[in-house]
């Protein structure tokens, strides 16, 4: 069975550094951006199983490459978790509403990120 395929679309080196290592460490395949336009271009070319999506970005933030994710017919599917250190209720409320379907707070766990992170593709193949 080919590797989960995972988009991470996060500016800053150091947290997209340390989500890189740990998902290509279990298995996944991942690809990056630093902003959100280059973010919908790899959505699109590569259809991934999975997008994480930092919701302060350049170019395009989160929220509006959330919305731009869900509204073209070939990235619809595909499920977007917020990365981000916006954690007040608000603002989750806001990443759910521009279609995100979870949200992981930064600093990330990271004994528990991979099994979050496999927990929302696991969610995605019951559907």
């Amino acid at each position: 069975m080919a590797p989960s395929k995972v988009l991470v679309v996060e500016d800053n080196a150091d947290n997209l550094a340390l989500v890189r290592f740990l998902l290509e460490r279990a298995g996944f395949q991942v690809f990056t951006a630093g902003n959100g336009l280059d973010g919908l271009r790899l959505a699109r070319e590569n259809l991934p199983n999975l997008i994480l999506l930092d919701l302060a970005i350049p170019a395009l933030d989160g929220w509006a490459t959330a919305r731009a994710l869900k509204a073209d017919e070939s990235t619809r599917g595909i499920p977007i978790v917020a990365l981000t250190a916006y954690t007040m209720p608000a603002d989750q409320q806001r990443a759910m509403e521009a279609g995100c379907e979870g949200f992981i707070p930064k600093p990330i766990n990271v004994v528990a990120f991979i099994k979050e992170v496999s927990s929302y593709l696991e969610e995605k193949q019951q559907h």
